[in-house]
């Protein structure tokens, strides 16, 4: 059974009203960023307090739709001559007399990496946009901001965890239970998938991969029984999963028709997909 999928083609401001009051365990999603980014049908330039407000209104209808239990996985970005973005909005979203959400886990999506082995091998791995500048660095991850109504709903940090590389720590803490598994912690290496053309399988100016939503799904705990909204669809990325993890109830939104298209795409090529790789006769 996969997701019934609403994907509806209009402004979340219009959309979220409509959406009953604790229909959502879990938000993922990944808004304009307000850093000029070249979207189809929204101009990502409006005035830094006026992009607060625009946010604080569409956060204040995602409390309302969203279960008292549920989690909130914001993803930004940020530019390297803006950097203080993310933290003005998530400030805006959190803090002062009348704040919307609870901050309770920032997750650093980790895009590329370089680690050195202890043999001194160095490995890369992942993908990045490089900069062509004298006084910034490589941009190579996000911010994932793990909101919640009151900053303490439980979470399944064992669902997103790793072995353990020392098998030995299995027996020697307690906690473990004897399983091989731990809490992976708050960076994520989550790498874009190789494509070969942006244009036909990327068009959209900021994406996050299918699997980081999986991610945010696994560790919220609610497993198939979660209710997976993003009023952010781009091209479909958090529907994709849902699709794949057959998630009951999934609800997108999206600004651009032609964003939505595509998503609407995604999902059938995937549907497709996933019925030629079914054993004959089923």
């Amino acid at each position: 059974m996969h997701a019934r999928m609403k994907l509806h083609h209009g402004d979340c401001l219009e959309i979220l009203p409509t959406m009953e009051n604790g229909s959502i365990d879990l938000v993922v999603t990944s808004p304009p960023y307000n850093l000029g980014i070249n979207y189809k049908s929204f101009k990502d330039t409006a005035p830094r307090g006026e992009y607060l407000a625009w946010c604080r209104k569409w956060a204040m209808e995602l409390r309302r739709v969203m279960a008292d239990d549920a989690s909130f996985f914001l993803n930004v970005g940020a530019a390297p001559a803006n950097p203080l973005m993310p933290h003005q909005l998530i400030l805006a979203l959190t803090d002062g007399a009348e704040p919307v959400f609870t901050l309770q886990n920032t997750f650093h999506w980790v895009k590329s990496i370089t680690i050195e082995t202890p043999a001194g091998e160095k490995v890369s791995a992942g993908h990045f946009k490089p900069i062509n500048s004298q006084r910034y660095v490589n941009d190579c991850h996000e911010y994932v901001f793990h909101l919640t109504k009151s900053g303490e709903v439980p979470l399944d940090r064992r669902a997103a965890g790793v072995p353990y590389v020392h098998k030995s720590n299995i027996a020697r803490w307690g906690h473990t239970g004897g399983a091989d598994l731990r809490c992976r912690g708050n960076t994520w290496f989550i790498p874009y998938e190789t494509i070969n053309s942006r244009d036909k399988e990327r068009p959209h100016p900021a994406t996050f991969p299918v699997a980081l939503v999986e991610q945010c799904v696994r560790i919220h705990g609610k497993g198939a029984a979660t209710r997976l909204l993003d009023p952010f669809l781009g091209i479909g990325s958090s529907a994709l999963a849902a699709h794949r993890m057959n998630l009951p109830d999934f609800t997108g939104i999206e600004l651009d028709g032609h964003y939505l298209q595509t998503a609407r795409e995604r999902i059938d090529a995937e549907t497709a997909r996933q019925a030629e790789e079914l054993p004959f006769g089923l």
